[in-house]
């Protein structure tokens, strides 16, 4: 907890008021709506939260229903910017700072993915046993974005559970640094 709070500090009081700066007159002047984009997310012990980011589609009805895909036609061209990028993630550090999210974890889902997948999944819900994270193991291996078949889902969920039983502070620092290399490269 406190390198979450070092981290996120860090960042929201130094980069974040730029990047909000840019991004945000950039999402005004390229669709009408907000600039942040909320949506309940389950967390640790199942509690649910608000989880933020930068809105990277246009405003729609099935924004808590329907998970969004590679050619989403909801997603604007700057969203699928934000969206390729992962700087539509960055609000989230707004979720830790508030004690929701942790910087590295199993990634929150939407409440109805939960469901679906808790009675699809043996031991899906293992990974609420910690906070859900900015960017996680399952990330960093392959598991990112869109879950189209049952198997991906699966694979996720095995590398959270993986991650919960081997985790230290030096696989964060791994993991932190390779969703930075992933990024930038």
């Amino acid at each position: 907890r406190t390198f979450d709070l070092f981290f996120s500090l860090l960042f929201l009081c130094t980069l974040f008021p730029f990047i909000y700066i840019i991004v945000g007159i950039a999402i005004k002047v390229s669709s009408p709506g907000p600039v942040f984009f909320k949506q309940r997310r389950s967390g640790e012990n199942g509690q649910e939260f608000w989880c933020y980011k930068f809105r990277s589609m246009c405003v729609n009805k099935d924004c808590d229903k329907q998970q969004a895909t590679k050619n989403d036609p909801r997603k604007t061209k700057l969203g699928d910017f934000l969206r390729k990028t992962s700087i539509d993630e960055l609000p989230q550090f707004i979720n830790v700072l508030l004690g929701q999210m942790s910087v590295v974890g199993p990634r929150p889902h939407m409440l109805k993915h939960t469901k679906e997948y808790s009675e699809l999944i043996d031991k899906y819900m293992v990974r609420h046993f910690i906070k859900p994270g900015i960017t996680g193991w399952a990330q960093v291996t392959g598991f990112r974005g869109e879950t189209k078949e049952l198997w991906q889902m699966e694979g996720r969920v095995e590398r959270d559970i993986w991650y919960l039983e081997h985790w230290t502070f030096l696989l964060d620092m791994y993991i932190i640094y390779k969703t930075v290399r992933n990024v930038v490269c």
